[in-house]
Order: structure tokens, then C-alpha cells, then sequence
């Protein structure tokens, strides 16, 4: 070789030694990443107990239901009926009459219950179509950070006592 130097040749051992410290690397990423995909979701948010009251003669319902959230602190910011009309969140009275007040939002505190019932916060539905007692109705419930979610809500006549005063 002219000049005296000479290429250098790697054995077939330390390139064999690479491509295999390599190819272990690569498979750990791969084993690392696919047990961060897997890991499972749970929803924070779960909704149950919802029904929705409607008294002989009345166009009103009242719509009540407990909120489980496991997470981080949400917003209930709308809900809509399959029975149609408008749903209407709505709080006690700040004044300490017996009038209900709107209100644009329901706060979902972080990991607690929260319960929509006759004394407190719930809904009302105005104007749906015709209900019976004992079907189901959907409510959509959309919040904030969860998303939207879908519960069914069994019709109830307080005035025949059908499930008591607090639904079935």
C-alpha cells in the first residue's frame, strides 16, 4: 500500500457482536414501548342511579342521577334527552325559597360522588314527547374533560309510587 498505511479490517466476530448488541437493543425498545401501550384506561368519570320522574299531567321531568369521579375535578356542561325538549341544569335556591335556579354548569368535584336529587342540583326536561313509566330514556351527558357519555334513566311516577321517591 502506498504511504504505509494500511485499512483496517474488523473480524467477522466484533461485527457479528454488533449487529447482535443491536438487534437486543432494538427488541428491549420494542418490549419497553409495547408495555406503555398497554397499560389500561380506566374512565374517571362513571354514571349510574340516573331516572327521571314525571307526575301525572306534567310536561316537566325531573332527571336525577349519581356521578362518580375518580379523577381529576370536571364539568357537567350540558345534557340531552332522548324523549326530546330541553334539558335545564338547575341548583337550590340561593335565596332559601323553594325556586330551583338555572345554571350553566354542574362542577364534578375530583374523586368523590356527586348526586343530582330533589334537594340539590338535578335536571329538568321541558317539553319532551309523551313518556311511560317504567321505559328508558338516554340521557347524553357532555363534560368538560370526559367527553361525552350515554346512560340510560328509567321513567318514574312519583304519584303511583313506582321505585319510591328517589327512582328505582
Amino acid at each position: 500500500m502506498p504511504g504505509g498505511a494500511r485499512p483496517r479490517r474488523r473480524s467477522v466476530g466484533a461485527v457479528s457482536a454488533g449487529w447482535l448488541a443491536a438487534g437486543l437493543a432494538l427488541g428491549a425498545l420494542a418490549a419497553l414501548a409495547g408495555c406503555t401501550a398497554q397499560k389500561p384506561t380506566v374512565a374517571p368519570i362513571r354514571v349510574g342511579n340516573a331516572f327521571v320522574m314525571q307526575a301525572s299531567g306534567v310536561q316537566t321531568l325531573a332527571g336525577y342521577l349519581v356521578i362518580s369521579n375518580l379523577g381529576a375535578p370536571d364539568r357537567l356542561l350540558s345534557v340531552r334527552s332522548s324523549a326530546g325538549g330541553k334539558v335545564v341544569l338547575l341548583g337550590p335556591s340561593t335565596s332559601g325559597g323553594p325556586a330551583a335556579r338555572p345554571l350553566t354548569q354542574f362542577v364534578i368535584p375530583g374523586h368523590r360522588l356527586t348526586r343530582l336529587d330533589p334537594t340539590g342540583d338535578h335536571l329538568e326536561i321541558i317539553g319532551s314527547s309523551p313518556l311511560h313509566e317504567g321505559n328508558n330514556v338516554t340521557l347524553t351527558l357532555v363534560f368538560a374533560h370526559a367527553g361525552t357519555m350515554h346512560v340510560q334513566a328509567q321513567v318514574s311516577n312519583p304519584q303511583t309510587d313506582s321505585g319510591g321517591y328517589f327512582g328505582p
